[in-house]
């Protein structure tokens, strides 16, 4: 069956918009910290900055990958360029185990050689107006996620939860440097590298699930088993396949009817299931074949309970 395509008007947007301001928060926080740093030196601070610095990064593979992967399907790519998106987050994993490491590595070194914190209260001021900038960024990526389900989006987000929270555990470093405990400084620079290396398991799962085309979850097939099967019309279902691309599910299947029909009315009935996975997965990537029922000897598919 033809590729059926939903209005992406609305979607195109709200990523284009989501990785427009990624980037741009992403800048903004990279400046307002390398100066909080410079003025006091607190390598928790260095630490947040890293993420940031990493936050940017990401956030411009992103609005690379997220174009490229809103780029309409092509002779040479005929199931689009969905797979940009988790090709990115996987990039951004790899970033964040590559900053996790550097920072872990100065936050021994400054348990080892402590080095006092030149001036407080910059950095106070610094991480609670982060906190606030970057508050509203997750809040809104959090938006495009639900209206998109972009891979891409969801990762950066994790991202900036991440530095939301190491920017509230670099505050309370701060706080804690300023009245005596010293070692509290490079402790939390160690806690925000440890949050770091556990954030980038979600997001390797979810980009290398897409890379290698596993099946959607049980759940959604046993869904789509139901939508198939629903059709008066239908006497059984087989040979399901599924795979998500990007923001676009492909779906595979072969319905039995019988043996009786004109190809006209098969073909008119796979349109009705078609029609209705739809409903339920707008802008799938749809393929229906029809047997005849009792032609072929098959393994009706069941999902696993």
């Amino acid at each position: 069956m033809a590729n059926a395509q939903g209005n992406d008007k609305d979607p195109a947007r709200l990523l284009r918009l989501a990785t427009l301001a990624s980037v741009a928060t992403a800048c903004l926080l990279i400046g307002i910290k390398l100066f909080a740093y410079l003025q006091t030196g607190a390598v928790s601070l260095l630490a947040s900055l890293m993420d940031s610095l990493m936050d940017a990064g990401a956030s411009l593979i992103n609005l690379i990958a997220v174009r490229y992967a809103l780029t309409p399907a092509d002779k040479n790519h005929r199931f689009g360029h969905g797979k940009a998106e988790s090709l990115a987050a996987l990039i951004q994993a790899v970033l964040i185990l590559s900053t996790s490491a550097f920072l872990i590595h100065e936050a021994l070194h400054r348990l080892l050689t402590p080095v006092p914190i030149l001036a407080i209260k910059p950095g106070i001021v610094v991480m609670l107006l982060s906190m606030v900038i970057t508050t509203f960024l997750v809040v809104f990526q959090s938006y495009v996620v639900r209206q998109t389900g972009s891979t891409a989006i969801h990762a950066d987000s994790v991202h900036y939860r991440a530095d939301l929270l190491s920017n509230g555990a670099t505050l309370l470093a701060l706080l804690l440097t300023s009245q005596g405990i010293v070692q509290a400084d490079p402790v939390f620079a160690l806690f925000i590298a440890a949050y770091l290396l556990v954030s980038t398991r979600e997001i390797l799962r979810q980009a290398l699930n897409e890379l290698l085309d596993r099946e959607l979850p049980k759940a959604e097939q046993q869904r789509i088993t139901k939508i198939a099967l629903s059709h008066p019309a239908v006497r059984g279902m087989h040979d399901l396949r599924t795979r998500q691309s990007g923001r676009t599910s492909i779906i595979q299947l072969h319905l039995e009817m019988d043996n009786d029909i004109s190809l006209v009315k098969a073909h008119r009935i796979a349109e009705d299931v078609e029609t209705a996975i739809i409903e339920h997965y707008p802008g799938a990537d749809i393929v229906i074949h029809q047997d005849p029922l009792g032609v072929t000897e098959v393994q009706r598919w069941q999902p696993d309970d």
